[in-house]
Formats: structure tokens, sequence, C-alpha cells
């Protein structure tokens, strides 16, 4: 039976995308990967582009609200931003609950190799994380 991992961020638009993406797409095998923001905006287009850039495609990906959540049980809820940090023990039906906090990539502002660079970053930082974490279990 696969262990399903929640991954919570402020708007579901970039980190959480990308960590539920990576997981599916690597370690699907093993794990059933879901994301969801504290208040659901609209995936970032730089976070599927730098996806796509490693062979993950998620532009099907929709943004979606933590409360579509409630009540489902998950094996863990990774918070990967601070913000979302705080509302992890407001989510009793997780098994275990983990933070391991990113950088907001969308909050780079400059030129667009700039911004792209720091999408490109943080995804390096979830991907490195995501495999020394699930990878090996």
């Amino acid at each position: 039976m696969k262990r399903r991992v929640l991954f919570i961020c402020s708007h579901n638009a970039a980190r959480s995308q990308m960590a539920e993406g990576y997981l599916r797409a690597k370690y699907g095998d093993r794990y059933e990967a879901f994301s969801a923001g504290t208040t659901a905006t609209a995936v970032h287009p730089l976070a599927v582009q730098v996806m796509g850039e490693v062979g993950i495609d998620i532009s099907g990906h929709q943004s979606k609200d933590l409360g579509r959540f409630i009540g489902q049980e998950m094996d863990v809820v990774v918070t990967v931003c601070d913000a979302a940090q705080g509302i992890c023990p407001m989510f009793p039906w997780a098994k275990e609950t983990v933070h391991a906090g990113f950088p907001d990539p969308a909050a780079v502002t400059g030129a667009p190799e700039e911004q792209v660079a720091a999408f490109r970053s943080v995804r390096n930082e979830i991907v490195a994380w995501i495999d020394a974490t699930f990878g090996g279990v």
C-alpha cells in the first residue's frame, strides 16, 4: 500500500506543486503525492517551466485549497514554507508532520533570468530533500 504524502504551502503555487510533482514522478511506486495551500491561487508558470527542464510535467496541476483534504488521512504532511508550518497542528489526520522550509522563489524580483534561477535553485533543494527523505525508505 502506498504511503500518502501531502505537501502544504501558502498558495500551492510553486514549492508544494514542485514537491508533489517530483515525488509522484520519482517515487510514485511507493507514494501517493498531493499538495495544497492555506490559500489556493494558481500554479506559477516558472514552476511549470523548471520542472519541465527535469522531465516532469506539472502543467496539468491545479492549485488546491487545504480544505479539500479535511478528513483525509495522510501518512506524512510536509510544510514547505514557514507560513504554512503554523497550520500543521490543525491537521489531525496526519500520522506524521514534517517541516522542510524552502525559500519562496516567487518573491525574487529582478530580471527574468534571476527569477528563473531562483525557481531552479528551489527546485534543486526540493529534489535533494525528497531524495534524502523518501528515496531510501
